[in-house]
């Protein structure tokens, strides 16, 4: 329970406490400023309090936005500031500074002029008038204090009218806008994809409102559009042409699920920590289960396709890998700036050069209209060779412009941000040992993506041209186990070397494709698509822990897994043992199962459990 203190007496007829109640705050009233302290200190420690002005006028949004929002310690609108319970000490403290500092003068000594002194003096204002503005502000001032959250009120009201005729003003104000227009307009991402905005958001923001009105939470919606994916790839696993249209339809409808629970926590500040990760992880379960069944689907009408679909899921992977080590290298640099990022800005004031851009690059609600469209009216193959070459292109754009700007800018990377690479590399014991031993070494500054590089060029060229069976894909795994030891020796603090981590993803997970599809081993295709799939999980895991603030995965569980480079010597050790026979493909298997029950289910001990701040993903994701 939330509870909000009405720092004086209620203003009659206003609908202040009844707002407040609706928003799940037990609404408590305090006379004076001393009142406020005691209340404030009988709310339990672990519960949010706020303060509000008896005298606010405002929408109830308003007031939604500035007391309910789970993801800010602290936050304040004109007459009302609230904290969580992070903030609660800062929060007394500023109680007391602002009351102290509202507290009239001492009286004047008698004997000096006090008719003059009378004649001057005015009415000191009560402590408690203003206390909740008096506070925010005190809070900005504590060096102390979590950071006082703002929002963005735009056309909505929120005012602490000074007389009579200011609050009729103000109710005017209020009563001029549509507040649920405005709530509903702001359920939707700021930035997004044309496909989404302009055919799923114009109307599965009515949907997250109806969701809404019946208690429905994100996790629910977002569970239902797993759920209905997962029947899409079922019917695409039929192998007929119904079956295939069913899934488009249901893959579309899957996607409208998925917008509409990032809506519905937007338009309900439903943020959780939990949701966000269900929110990413389920979209990445939720189309490579669809490669699956389509896959599935297209071996029953007699075409193997297993490894276009292996190659989709490593080609988008491996997309997403570049952008988020691009995003961690450069969002907390110094001097980040250049001129390609320039140009890139004065082309967003051109409007439809934004679109193009945002959709050429393949962005989710793109790729899955295209799947969905393509599954639907042909056949497995050709949805998996137009998508391979629609992202092909999308990854060379995406990544050409980012070595530009990494190219043209003078920025000084941070060791957090040199950390942050070094987790998402994914190194292992035998990695990280070699690394130790070559810090020494005097490598120049941009040594880093070229043996990287260098490392995955070697692995994969040699699985592809070595003979089947033989020992060189092994030897070429030793190879490049030294050469990404040497990349990552350094801090990973270079203009480039954001390129390592997608590099030695590359590297993995093809080395995988390429050594299953030569194998000739029975089903060893399927088991190399589910291998990747649980080492890409953990991939993901990674990124979404560095994201929420929480840091990669615990150091044993990087250790168990392997890293890339044990990995890969495992693999490529299984293929010259049992290319060619069904070992490969149980070794392919049991390794997948083995990785896939440990980091999943340390990944969802850390989730359900985590203590990280709520967040959401407000600016969509590029891919």
């Amino acid at each position: 329970m939330s509870t909000a203190i009405l720092t004086g007496p209620p203003v009659a007829g206003a609908p202040l406490e009844g707002d407040l109640r609706s928003l799940g705050f037990d609404v408590r009233v305090a006379a004076d400023a001393a009142g406020v302290e005691t209340a404030l200190a009988a709310v339990p420690a672990g519960e949010r309090v706020a303060l509000v002005d008896p005298r606010f006028v405002g929408h109830l949004h308003s007031l939604r936005l500035a007391l309910t929002d789970p993801r800010f310690p602290a936050a304040a609108v004109p007459g009302a500031v609230t904290a969580q319970p992070a903030a609660r000490a800062a929060l007394a403290r500023a109680v007391t500074a602002a009351t102290a500092a509202a507290r009239p003068a001492a009286p004047v000594a008698a004997g000096r002029g006090t008719a003059e002194a009378g004649a001057d003096a005015t009415a000191p204002e009560p402590e408690s008038d203003g206390l909740p503005d008096r506070v925010a502000a005190a809070l900005d001032a504590d060096a102390g204090a979590p950071a006082v959250h703002r929002p963005e009120l735009g056309v909505l009201v929120a005012a602490v009218p000074a007389d009579e005729a200011a609050r009729e003003e103000a109710r005017r104000a209020v009563a001029a806008v549509d507040e649920e227009a405005v709530r509903l307009r702001s359920a939707v991402k700021s930035r997004d994809g044309f496909f989404t905005t302009f055919f799923i958001s114009p109307y599965s923001r009515y949907l997250a409102r109806w969701c809404a009105r019946r208690g429905l939470t994100p996790n629910q919606v977002t569970t239902a559009s797993l759920l209905t994916a997962l029947v899409a790839a079922a019917c695409a696993a039929t192998g007929t042409r119904g079956g295939f249209v069913a899934a488009g339809v249901l893959l579309i409808a899957s996607f409208v699920l998925d917008c509409t629970d990032g809506q519905l926590a937007r338009y309900a500040l439903r943020y959780s920590t939990l949701g966000a990760w269900l929110d990413a992880t389920f979209d990445r379960a939720k189309e490579y289960a669809y490669y699956a069944g389509l896959a599935l689907g297209a071996a029953r009408g007699g075409d193997d396709v297993w490894a276009l679909a292996l190659g989709a899921m490593v080609l988008q992977t491996c997309r997403h890998v570049v952008d988020f080590a691009f995003n961690e290298a450069n969002h907390d640099a110094t001097g980040n700036t250049s001129p390609t990022a320039a140009l890139s800005g004065k082309l967003d004031s051109v409007g439809w050069t934004v679109w193009v851009r945002r959709m050429i690059v393949l962005p989710i609600g793109e790729r899955w209209a295209l799947i969905a469209l393509l599954t639907a009216l042909t056949t497995p193959r050709t949805t998996f060779t137009v998508l391979l070459a629609g992202c092909a292109f999308a990854a060379c754009y995406t990544t050409a412009g980012r070595v530009l700007r990494s190219l043209t800018r003078r920025a000084e990377r941070t060791d957090r941000a040199a950390r942050a690479l070094a987790d998402l590399a994914d190194s292992g014991p035998l990695a990280e040992g070699l690394a130790a031993a070559f810090r020494k070494l005097r490598l120049p500054r941009s040594a880093a993506p070229v043996l990287a590089l260098l490392g995955a060029s070697v692995l994969v060229v040699t699985a592809l041209r070595a003979p089947v069976g033989g020992p060189w894909p092994l030897v070429a795994a030793l190879g490049y186990a030294v050469l990404a030891a040497l990349a990552v020796a350094r801090p990973l603090k270079g203009a480039l070397d954001w390129l390592v981590p997608p590099l030695f993803r590359a590297a993995e997970y093809t080395v995988i494709l390429v050594l299953a599809a030569r194998s000739g081993a029975n089903d060893a295709l399927p088991a190399a698509f589910g291998l990747v799939a649980a080492v890409a999980y953990h991939h993901y895991d990674t990124v979404y822990r560095i994201r929420g603030g929480t840091g990669a995965p615990p150091h044993w569980l990087v250790r168990l897994a392997g890293g890339h480079e044990g990995r890969v010597l495992v693999i490529t050790a299984a293929a010259a043992l049992w290319a060619g026979s069904q070992g490969f493909t149980i070794a392919l298997t049991a390794l997948a199962g083995a990785l896939a029950l440990t980091v999943l289910a340390e990944s969802v001990r850390f989730w359900v459990s985590s203590q990280a701040p709520a967040v959401h993903d407000e600016t969509g994701e590029p891919a």
